[in-house]
């Protein structure tokens, strides 16, 4: 009896421990599929609820104080309007009776691009001169673009460009035939103008060979063919060069690019292989004469002085610091972030709803921005023919000094995917190959993203430049935006870091970045809001004015709905005195900005805003000083 009992126990004990292996199978099953459906999941927090939230909804959108706190207008602008209308008499309407006509050619990217036409539109006034429409190069050295632009009309409709320039200047889109054949024999005299030319030099040397031949031609490589700040009797000719519902977003610009990385020395920023990258073209440039320093040279210092870019990362902890929320909305803007989704990572990681024009619009939708193009071979990558066991070590040998980091010995073999990419060639040469016609196509690709963005970026509730050319360079991408911001709605949120003041803060707290202390994040609230008002706007007048108008438009093409008769009441207040002081009263036909309309939620209970009410109200205080990191507890910036 008992040994039968014995053996229907462990009967029942297989039984329970065949039925836990069942379950155990099962619940891996369920974990597996689980595991599956949430990357769908993690793809639609990150995009389609971006998209979502883009799209228009009937419900109101709830504005309380911490909404307007982190997307409300910057109240001390509130006054300034654009205005690039004539106001001086007379401004004589251009006649076909002119000194003749300008074709121009123009090289170089979208920021270059653009700055130049306005120029262009600017001399031909100038000059009282026919423009024809300019030539955009990019485009047209590309061979595989759609058939259905033809250079200009790549990036800007000519219809549009004639036509809103019809009471200042004459465009047309062409030369007349018995002038093409000419300019075919090359006997025109073509001139290549500095990005600072003055008018001088137009009315001196180019307007006696325009009147003698009728026709000259400009090519502008460096952005640009006329000097920022013009003389005050030719203040019509700035003007002339800007006449131009969902959830709130900010759209944020890196200024990544390794034209700019390589041009303020900043390998050293990066790692492995980009290193290098930089370091290439830093060379090429000095070479051409562009830079004038010492190829090796400390990073982190120019990093220190403001002259490097803010990497994401650090944008994020600023975001973080203003308090705006994980989920909010941030379009990254900007054609090239060199580094690629690697830099973007800690970014992406403190705000999911990090998205860029690929994410918001279908392969379809940006197909159609490009056009049909023809179908182009693609690149393969040759391998070099097969070196004997004796050639690297000789190689290595005869290298001598090369940026860091050093190239790997010569005995460890080098496989296959380390030489595949674009990038491949720095492995095995020391001139970077010519670029194919897929590498062309691209170039001329990246006018259309960048266009793209430019438009994202005008109309985002808040901009945030990671780098903007202070008076050291050409007009960029960033620059280019805030400026145009400040014309269109000077009270929207455009953030002007001092990039300086902001890596010595960073410093301060790079041992527990994370989670810095409670006056750390008051320091940063402190100094990003006051870039946003007259600080920021007149540190821009002073650094970036003299180099690039169209980053500053003030006070040409601007005006103030303030009355005179206000004016001086209102100077003594130290937020009106340096912006309004200078500034003409706009005429009767510029809307002026009143109260802002009460809401219920003006009258909700105050959100938790004793730190920015402390920050507002301290505006005519001293210079900005760095925080000491053992004055204050550590606090969570999400609070």
């Amino acid at each position: 009896m008992a040994w039968s009992e014995r053996i229907k126990m462990k009967s029942k004990i297989k039984w329970v421990a065949l039925a836990g292996l069942v379950l155990s199978f099962t619940s891996i099953l369920v974990h597996l599929f689980l595991a599956k459906s949430s990357a769908g999941l993690v793809m639609y927090s990150g995009v389609t609820a971006f998209t979502e939230d883009l799209t228009h909804f009937d419900g109101p959108i709830r504005k309380g104080a911490g909404y307007r706190r982190l997307w409300g207008r910057v109240n001390a602008l509130d006054h300034l309007q654009p205005y690039a209308n004539p106001r001086s008499t007379p401004y004589l309407v251009p006649n076909k009776q002119n000194n003749g006509f300008i074709y121009a050619k123009i090289h170089g990217g979208f920021e270059k691009i653009r700055t130049s036409i306005c120029d262009l539109v600017a001399v031909a006034r100038l000059l009282n001169a026919t423009l024809v429409i300019p030539e955009i190069q990019q485009s047209l050295q590309s061979k595989g673009v759609s058939s259905s632009f033809k250079s200009f009309s790549y990036l800007y409709d000519e219809e549009h460009f004639v036509d809103a320039l019809a009471s200042d200047v004459i465009v047309v889109k062409s030369l007349p035939s018995q002038l093409m054949e000419g300019r075919k024999q090359k006997q025109y005299p073509v001139f290549k103008p500095k990005r600072s030319s003055s008018p001088k030099f137009y009315l001196q040397e180019v307007l006696p060979k325009l009147k003698s031949a009728k026709v000259i031609g400009l090519i502008l490589n460096d952005g640009g063919g006329l000097q920022p700040i013009l003389p005050s009797s030719l203040v019509e000719y700035q003007r002339l060069r800007l006449q131009g519902s969902g959830q709130p977003y900010i759209a944020y610009n890196p200024g990544l690019k390794r034209e700019t990385l390589a041009y303020h020395g900043c390998a050293e920023l990066f790692q492995d292989i980009h290193t290098e990258l930089i370091q290439y073209r830093r060379a090429q440039m000095i070479k051409q004469g562009l830079v004038v320093e010492e190829l090796s040279v400390d990073s982190y210092a120019r990093k220190g002085n403001g002259s490097c870019p803010l990497m994401p990362e650090e944008v994020g902890l600023l975001l973080r610091a203003m308090g705006y929320p994980p989920r909010t909305r941030i379009y990254l803007a900007g054609s090239e972030t060199f580094g690629g989704q690697r830099v973007l990572i800690p970014l992406r990681a403190m705000y999911a709803n990090l998205v860029d024009r690929t994410s918001l619009c279908s392969k379809q939708e940006l197909a159609n921005v490009i056009g049909w193009e023809n179908q182009l071979p693609t690149d393969s990558y040759v391998f070099p023919a097969k070196k004997s066991a004796k050639q690297p070590k000789e190689d290595w040998k005869r290298a001598g000094p090369r940026p860091r980091p050093l190239p790997p010995p010569p005995d460890r073999p080098i496989y296959g995917h380390e030489r595949e990419g674009w990038y491949g060639w720095i492995l095995e040469k020391d001139s970077e190959p010519d670029p194919s016609p897929n590498d062309l196509r691209d170039q001329a690709h990246r006018l259309l993203w960048d266009a793209l963005d430019y438009i994202v970026s005008l109309k985002a509730d808040a901009f945030f430049p990671g780098f903007d050319n202070d008076g050291s360079g050409s007009a960029d991408f960033s620059s280019l935006v805030m400026g145009h911001r400040l014309f269109d709605m000077a009270s929207t949120r455009t953030y002007r870091p001092d990039r300086k003041y902001i890596t010595e803060l960073l410093n301060t707290t790079s041992d527990h970045i994370y989670r810095p202390p409670r006056n750390w994040t008051l320091a940063v609230r402190e100094h990003l809001n006051k870039s946003m008002g007259e600080d920021g706007i007149m540190k821009g007048f002073r650094r970036v004015k003299p180099k690039s108008f169209l980053s500053h438009p003030l006070p040409e093409c601007l005006c103030t709905t303030i009355k005179r008769a206000d004016l001086k009441q209102l100077q003594k207040s130290s937020k009106y005195k340096t912006i309004y002081e200078g500034q003409d009263e706009c005429p009767n036909g510029i809307a002026r900005a009143g109260p802002r309309e009460s809401s219920d939620e003006d009258t909700e209970a105050q959100e938790d805003e004793t730190d920015t009410d402390i920050i507002e109200s301290d505006e005519s205080s001293q210079a900005e000083t760095i925080p000491s990191m053992e004055q204050d507890e550590e606090m969570d910036p999400d609070d």
